[in-house]
């Protein structure tokens, strides 16, 4: 008898990205415009379609302690993201409006944390996600 093969940490993680990246580009594409499809970048404001855009990350290196954190990663298009190393002084600036003074320190100290992922967690995102989507496909 064969053994169902378990899952890789690493896998998993690929899967959960997948869906928090979708996830976050729809969240701001409406908080941005209004529109599920269209979007504005977080440190440009430059118009994109959902598909054209990125899941950014203020801080750069996507730590396990921030990878999934939805107030870290925003809608950036990629321009901005990946040629001009995520504009991190405007990124910093948006991320302050958007959620207080000093929210960005708070960030940058989760940031040096250590995560380690369980299977078991990274099924539990995997389900938070696909609901999230879910949702935001309902309004």
């Amino acid at each position: 008898m064969k053994l169902p093969k378990r899952k890789s940490v690493e896998k998993m993680k690929g899967q959960v990205w997948v869906l928090c990246s979708k996830y976050i580009r729809m969240r701001d594409c409406l908080r941005t415009t209004g529109d599920i499809d269209w979007g504005k970048c977080i440190t440009c404001e430059a118009l994109k379609r959902r598909e054209e855009g990125d899941a950014g990350h203020f801080i750069s290196g996507r730590g396990n302690s921030i990878l999934f954190d939805e107030t870290c990663v925003h809608f950036q298009c990629r321009r901005c993201n990946r040629f001009l190393g995520g504009e991190p002084l405007k990124y910093r600036r948006e991320i302050i409006k958007l959620y207080g003074e000093g929210y960005d320190v708070l960030l940058e100290e989760k940031a040096m944390g250590t995560k380690k992922f369980s299977v078991e967690e990274l099924e539990d995102l995997k389900r938070y996600f696909t609901e999230k989507i879910k949702e935001l496909l309902r309004t």
